[in-house]
């Protein structure tokens, strides 16, 4: 269930929460009270359940096609039959929408919606080219915005973050479609790759790539983001590194290299927002 849930990938989720929320969003509360508040606890546990709840869903609907694309995960992911992950989902789901109630109305409506994208983008959407990319990038970016809307924090530099992370997450998720094509094609679904071909996956990634150059300028040089300048100089290296590999790129293994790649670069974002005030826990205990 561990491996159905992907629960490494919801604990880096819970991480990037909260370095958020005490690193950009209430920078200037002290952390003791950020970290110790219930609420943003709640909300951060009720994004858990509901993301777990998306794994579930998504692999329920995916099973056939994780058997040609994950052949071992897939294999180890039916060791929890198909009713008992149903099961759990619809428990995961009604979790979230409790622990939401604590919070307010407005959050409870809010986890709603994302319970319901999530479905709809499973069942629906995640065949569609365009749509289901946007839909995906916009669905793994959406706990945060649980976060933000629950500091009401409205400064500039959290959206152009917030660009950032999307351009990376729409990258991620096109390139999985390219490592993931011989599956799509098996079971219909209707990916860029598939219905455009890798040529021109590659050169919409390249235009991705090239647009994340616009937030990592203004994050650079028109806001203060501390030592996590560092950050956006190792991607601005390993986006150059990721374009020279994908223009030679033919076979699941290279783009799950890339795949990869890409994964570490949203990874050491979560890890660097510690930089931006190295400071901060001498100074706002």
């Amino acid at each position: 269930m561990f491996s159905v849930v992907r629960g490494y990938n919801i604990l880096v989720i819970v991480i990037a929460q909260y370095l958020t929320a005490v690193y950009i969003l209430a920078h200037d509360k002290p952390v003791k009270e950020v970290v110790l508040d219930l609420n943003l606890l709640m909300l951060v546990l009720a994004s858990a359940a509901t993301i777990a709840g998306g794994y579930i869903i998504n692999s329920f609907y995916d099973s056939e096609k994780d058997l040609i694309n994950r052949p071992i995960k897939s294999r180890l992911d039916r060791l929890v039959s198909q009713n008992t992950k149903l099961s759990f989902y619809f428990v995961l789901n009604f979790v979230a929408v409790i622990m939401a109630s604590y919070v307010s109305f407005k959050a409870v409506v809010f986890f709603s919606i994302y319970i319901f994208g999530i479905w709809f983008y499973s069942h629906k959407l995640k065949k569609l080219p365009f749509v289901g990319n946007l839909t995906s990038a916009v669905l793994t970016i959406t706990p945060f915005f649980a976060i933000f809307m629950y500091y009401k924090n409205f400064e500039a530099v959290i959206f152009v973050h917030a660009i950032f992370l999307f351009l990376m997450i729409s990258m991620r998720e096109l390139t999985k479609d390219l490592e993931n094509i011989k599956g799509d094609i098996a079971q219909n679904y209707i990916t860029i790759p598939v219905a455009y071909g890798e040529k021109m996956s590659k050169i919409m990634l390249t235009l991705l790539a090239a647009a994340t150059l616009i937030p990592m300028y203004l994050l650079l040089f028109r806001f203060e983001v501390g030592y996590m300048y560092l950050f956006f100089y190792l991607s601005l290296f390993l986006l150059v590194l990721f374009l020279i590999l994908l223009w030679r790129s033919t076979t699941k293994i290279q783009y799950l290299i890339l795949h990869n790649i890409l994964k570490f670069i949203i990874l050491a974002g979560v890890v660097s927002i510690l930089l931006i005030d190295v400071n901060v826990i001498l100074n706002r205990i």
